[in-house]
């Protein structure tokens, strides 16, 4: 470890590894500072686990009802220790690449915790308590996010876990769970155990799953999940959490529909966000500012402390991988007088407001995409939409391959034409996001979305008929 450095990041996240391999392909020093592994949450305890079971649940679920296609399969079963190895080879492999990479770019991987003191000075301290600093020229901060637990009583009970905490277990067999909280990590591992034999029930304090998403997506995924077998129980509160002396199992006591219900049950799988992780993570003299435990930024991610940035989770924005490495890019090419080649948010033509080009992704069964205005919060925001819809039942790929439903919305400015915003919920559905995230960055119009030819049959060809529903009522 060197005295001094162009950039010392302080977490090795999405944000930070991201913000490492520009810096240093820009000729800057670097070093990487987490107490953890390369990676944080995204690769260990968080996307990359979690998207491994999800591909192994689904391709068992698959082999399940595979009679439909003709095919015959007797004693179908699977070994859970083997899905988790094969979940943790993925996050390994991930790792090593990225690890191999900072060697190559000689960036200094240093593990400890780090303490941010005055004048662009870090403390880091090993796992054996020894401590060491090191100064940037600048430092950029991307800390990430800690998993919240709900302050109820029993919440300490052995069996109730954070995702994280699910993610980075020894396998295990639950019966039954209980998923607290309907958003995005509680769906999509509530997809992960029912398609593996557990009986699940999801309670949720809103009035519909993925609150913060479109009502079209909550409602056709419900449908979707109830059909597998998900209890789901929407405008609900769990009150409390107890433990069986016999069984040891875990009794959950909410309330749904106004009744008292009951729910015994092996594991509990708290789901209800995440909190920007900057606790100890200043000393006590440097004069940050915060706001509910959040860093504050400008436009430019810069902190109050000249010198200092801050991107990702630990500013409280959108919590996604892709928007902190996004952030993390933007702040180093901008260190370095480039011209930044990633936007956030734009404002299309003939529109006063900004409107965001990251996508969101869930990967639930069957996929669901999102990117711009929803039709709901165009109508909030006073914005007129010209929209369009494609049902995916007509679509050749669908029928091919059994798919339950789905649908691809577009919405285009009534005047301009531009997109404004997609939602698409279907196969493949957050690869094919990109191809409209990119449209609505450049603000392509419904004209030239539809001058490129989308091969047949595909899922992508959809969004042609999507598109062209959008042009019934404009003027050719």
């Amino acid at each position: 470890m060197r005295d001094t450095y162009d950039l010392v990041i302080v977490g090795a996240g999405p944000g930070g590894y991201v913000a490492a391999r520009k810096a240093a392909s820009l000729g800057m020093s670097v070093a990487l500072i987490d107490r953890g592994p390369a990676g944080g949450t995204c690769i260990n305890r968080g996307c990359i686990p979690a998207k491994a079971l999800l591909h192994a649940a689904t391709l068992y679920r698959e082999m399940t009802t595979c009679e439909m296609f003709g095919l015959h399969a007797e004693g179908i079963s699977f070994d859970l220790q083997k899905i988790y190895e094969y979940k943790d080879m993925a996050a390994d492999r991930m790792r090593e690449e990225l690890e191999e990479e900072f060697r190559q770019l000689d960036v200094d991987l240093i593990r400890g915790s780090a303490v941010i003191c005055r004048d662009r000075k870090v403390r880091v301290t090993d796992e054996v308590g020894t401590t060491s600093v090191c100064q940037g020229k600048n430092i950029l901060v991307a800390a990430g996010a800690k998993a919240n637990l709900a302050d109820l009583p029993g919440m300490d009970l052995p069996g109730v876990m954070t995702s994280e905490e699910l993610l980075t277990a020894d396998a295990h067999k639950y019966d039954r769970m209980l998923i607290l909280g309907g958003g995005v990590i509680g769906l999509e591992l509530a997809t992960v155990f029912q398609s593996l034999g557990t009986e699940v029930t999801v309670v949720e304090i809103s009035d519909r799953l993925l609150p913060n998403m479109d009502r079209e997506f909550s409602d056709a995924l419900e449908r979707i999940l109830t059909g597998r077998g998900i209890r789901i129980c929407k405008e609900s509160i769990l009150e409390r959490i107890e433990q069986e002396k016999e069984s040891g199992r875990l009794v959950c006591r909410f309330v749904c529909d106004g009744r008292n219900n009951k729910e015994v049950v092996d594991a509990v799988l708290v789901s209800v966000g995440r909190s920007p992780a900057t606790e100890g993570l200043f000393e006590s003299d440097v004069p940050v500012k915060l706001e509910r435990g959040r860093i504050v930024v400008d436009d430019f991610f810069r902190t109050n402390i000249p010198g200092v940035y801050a991107v990702g989770d630990v500013t409280g924005g959108i919590q996604l991988a892709h928007v902190a490495s996004a952030q993390a890019a933007y702040v180093v090419e901008r260190m370095n007088g480039r011209k930044p080649s990633v936007i956030i948010s734009m404002v299309p033509g003939g529109l006063f407001t900004p409107v965001s080009i990251i996508p969101s992704c869930i990967y639930t069964d069957p996929e669901i995409a999102s990117v711009g205005l929803t039709e709901e919060e165009a109508r909030r925001k006073g914005v007129p939409v010209r929209c369009g819809k494609y049902v995916m039942q007509g679509n050749g790929q669908s029928i091919i391959t059994g798919e339950e439903e789905g649908f691809i919305k577009v919405l285009f400015a009534p005047d301009s034409d531009e997109l404004l915003g997609a939602q698409l919920m279907c196969p493949r559905a957050t690869d094919m996001i990109g191809e409209l995230a990119t449209a609505l960055a450049n603000g392509l119009t419904s004209t030239q979305l539809l001058y490129a030819m989308r091969a047949h049959p595909t899922f992508n060809e959809a969004i042609s008929c999507a598109v062209e529903d959008s042009r019934k009522d404009f003027p050719v």
